[in-house]
């Protein structure tokens, strides 16, 4: 398993919202690039890059923070918000030379354009983010209830050859309180989705633990940035993947 740092963006800057909520949000850093950086130096094998302004208005409101990113560092960087057509995720894959994209609203709303990029770009460079609240997907930046059932929607993405995704709990999200196993276990029991963590890191102890359950990787946001996970350290404990997705 891989620890994956993560940089959500607004406005330019590093910020992290409590359960989604724009209106509660802490910045971090007018430079995210240099935090990027950072999570390199440390050992980080990946780099997760959330568009917040993308994600609630469907487009890519901080792509010139994205670029100054990969521009910065070596190591892969997945990207996601806004990301809900084809121009977008060429932009990204073939322009600015972002690894993968993650696909969340339109993964939902529009199946066929989900269908055609898988095809495009193949599994490994298209990653759905389910987002999850009280059991039902949200799309629109966590801002839209949807009455899709959460187990449902694996299923369907199972189907249509999706290999990874990146699960959150939005109520777990910036809230320190550890991540919602339940859930991940109920989707490796129930489907062969390589699942990424994310959402409720609060330690150490939560990283090790996702480890020890087998899930492809583990995303740390708030718990670094409030100095509450020594991230080099943690990096260095688990064993090195040779290929990160």
């Amino acid at each position: 398993m891989i620890v994956i740092p993560a940089i959500d963006l607004k406005d330019g800057q590093a910020v992290r919202l409590y359960k989604g909520d724009y209106q509660q949000k802490t910045v971090y850093s007018s430079h995210p690039e240099n935090l990027a950086l950072e999570f390199e130096k440390m050992g980080a094998q990946y780099l997760h890059v959330v568009d917040l302004d993308g994600a609630k208005q469907g487009q890519t409101g901080n792509l010139t923070t994205i670029k100054k990113i990969r521009e910065t560092i070596s190591i892969p960087i997945e990207v996601g918000g806004g990301i809900r057509d084809m121009e977008t995720v060429e932009l990204y894959l073939d322009r600015i030379g972002i690894d993968r994209v993650i696909l969340g609203t339109a993964a939902i709303e529009n199946p066929e354009f989900l269908k055609n990029a898988l095809e495009r770009y193949g599994e490994k460079r298209i990653v759905v983010g389910m987002d999850i609240k009280d059991g039902y997907v949200s799309t629109g930046g966590w801002l839209v209830n949807t009455q899709t059932y959460y187990l449902d929607f694996i299923k369907e993405l199972e189907k249509m050859g999706i290999v990874y995704i990146v699960c959150t709990d939005i109520s777990k999200d910036g809230t320190l309180q550890g991540p919602s196993f339940d859930i991940y276990q109920k989707i490796q029991q129930e489907s062969s989705l390589r699942c990424i963590v994310s959402g409720g890191v609060k330690d150490a102890e939560d990283i090790y633990e996702a480890a020890r359950q087998g899930y492809e990787g583990c995303i740390v946001g708030k718990a670094y940035y409030e100095g509450k996970i020594n991230l080099k350290e943690v990096i260095s404990c688990l064993p090195k993947e040779s290929s990160p997705v």
